[in-house]
């Protein structure tokens, strides 16, 4: 798959910023306002003066109104660290799924490249695979689209192993971005739970496919699990295809209300839609961007 954007495009997404529902200390200067109180651009605060204090922050004015030495404190503008795991299992190749989750990570890595945020692209399946950060600025946005097209898919899902597998890596505290179908038999409920429980402001990213919702025929049938191989023959009647409908859509709803419980962002992606609709209108509407 070719990734490429067109200018219109490229400059709507430069107005948007990627929303934290938490505040980070980052590393280095960026776009964005962080917690930590040093020499930055815009007042925050004050405290008393303490021996040591660099006298450069000294607020003279209250010192002639008040007579005491206050200190004044700034917001120091920072990088936000962003981390975008990208399902790169089997299930999600099949149905065009793994097309449109490039395309998405594509797009947030751009309105984070951007203002200058630490973009760290993370594919999984079973086992989190090897990550890449490819730099600050938006005009490492064309090396973002050479590692998405180099990624493959391949293998099985398993969310709670790849989560694992990055809390152990001691990486500083972020904005997770977890772009994925969730077809996840062993389930996504502790595997979330794990990056929050590493400091991680999570958000869900959920790909779906008419593939996903419909059995799409009718009558004897073969499926195939794409991840497992195993096959199953079914007879598809109108009232199983309904029922089979029916309980996509009850696991769809089952993953939004789990992620509105623990404060987990959540949007649903479908491949069907342009990629510019899902980021400026279905993101903007999950308060994802701003």
């Amino acid at each position: 798959m070719a990734l490429s954007f067109d200018s219109d495009f490229l400059k709507k997404l430069e107005y948007l910023h990627v929303v934290s529902k938490k505040a980070f200390a980052g590393q280095a200067r960026a776009d964005r306002l962080a917690p930590k109180r040093g020499r930055g651009l815009e007042f925050a605060d004050t405290r008393p003066y303490s021996p040591g204090d660099d006298f450069r922050h000294i607020d003279w004015k209250a010192y002639r109104r008040l007579g005491r030495l206050l200190l004044r404190l700034f917001d120091e503008e920072q990088d936000l660290p962003i981390y975008l795991f990208i399902d790169a299992s089997q299930s999600m190749e099949q149905t065009e799924k793994f097309d449109q989750a490039r395309r998405i990570a594509a797009a947030l890595c751009y309105i984070g490249l951007a203002h200058l945020d630490r973009v760290t692209i993370m594919p999984f399946d079973s086992t989190l695979r090897e990550s890449r950060s490819p730099g600050q600025g938006k005009g490492r946005i064309f090396r973002v689209f050479e590692l998405l097209e180099e990624m493959q898919a391949g293998g099985q899902t398993n969310l709670s192993e790849a989560f694992k597998m990055f809390a152990a890596q001691g990486r500083r505290a972020g904005l997770t971005v977890v772009i994925s179908d969730f077809l996840d038999p062993s389930g996504y409920e502790q595997a979330l739970k794990v990056l929050q429980a590493r400091g991680h402001d999570v958000y869900v990213v959920q790909m779906a496919s008419e593939a996903d919702r419909d059995p799409g025929a009718l009558g004897d049938v073969k499926f195939v699990d794409t991840e497992t191989g195993v096959t199953r023959d079914v007879e598809v009647t109108p009232a199983l295809a309904k029922a089979y409908g029916k309980a996509w859509q009850e696991y769809t709803d089952t993953l939004e209300q789990f992620c509105g419980r623990y404060n987990i962002g959540y949007v649903r992606a479908d491949v069907e839609r342009p990629v510019e609709e899902i980021i400026l209108q279905t993101f903007r509407q999950g308060r994802f961007v701003a």
